[in-house]
């Protein structure tokens, strides 16, 4: 079976992030980026599974700038097989990602497409949803278990009253959540091999998909700055500032 992994390129996780001074947007110039976090679960999922032997190509694909490379040859280290970079300068909303990622399906036919449940930039949460009614197959999101048997994946979901198990048959779209695993460190010596493996870079516009801008985010703007905490000497005396901010 070939699995699909989709990622994409995001500032890093441990990065603070700085709104430029005219709203318009974050601060991009001179800040890390990486795989999105969620993303990266998933390639790790797709990796555990070829071990396992339940899987036999890992396929890693990125719709972004021509600097995303850096990220597919992350995943290229983690394990990854192949990469494909579909360039894009523009935005790539969670629609037109869906239907991108569609097309890419058609080309692969894999057995199963992972992706993270959602992007740390934008969390919409969208496109693994999306990307299953447009391919008319199965899906289960919020994965933090997944088993793998006659042809179908057991999938253990984070919900709001806890933990839901289903069942669906292959191909499906699965969205992984942080409690599936923890990504493996990558070596040295395996990005140094990372640097031999096959990537396709392709330009956007061989999928045959348009790009519409359907949300337009017109501003920008930093949280409201912490203020001071107080210091008082006396139960009573916290008792009565909670109830002047009208606590108690």
């Amino acid at each position: 079976m070939k699995i699909l992994v989709g990622i994409k390129r995001v500032i890093d996780y441990n990065v603070r992030v700085q709104v430029n001074r005219d709203g318009s947007g974050v601060v991009k110039d001179g800040v890390k980026m990486s795989i999105n976090p969620f993303d990266e679960i998933a390639v790790e999922e797709a990796l555990r599974m070829k071990e396992r032997g339940d899987a036999s190509e890992v396929v890693v694909v990125s719709i972004g700038p021509d600097a995303a490379q850096q990220q597919l040859r992350t995943a290229l280290a983690m394990g990854a097989d192949r990469a494909i970079l579909y360039q894009a300068d523009e935005e790539v909303q969670p629609l037109a990602a869906a239907r991108a990622l569609l097309a890419v399906i058609q080309a692969e036919e894999p057995g199963l497409v992972l992706l993270g449940k959602q992007a740390i930039d934008d969390d919409a949460n969208q496109v693994g949803q999306m990307l299953a009614a447009l391919w008319d197959r199965p899906q289960a999101t919020f994965v933090s278990a997944l088993e793998f048997s006659d042809g179908a994946a057991r999938a253990t979901r984070e919900v709001d009253a806890g933990l839901e198990n289903i069942e669906v048959d292959l191909p499906a779209v699965v969205t992984v959540d942080l409690r599936l695993n923890e990504p493996r460190f990558v070596k040295m010596p395996d990005i140094m091999k990372a640097k031999r493996k096959p990537m396709e870079i392709k330009p956007f516009a061989e999928l045959g998909v348009e790009l519409p801008v359907q949300l337009e985010t017109t501003l920008h703007e930093p949280p409201p700055k912490r203020q001071g905490g107080v210091k008082v000497d006396s139960v009573e005396a916290l008792v009565e500032a909670l109830k002047n901010k009208g606590v108690l």
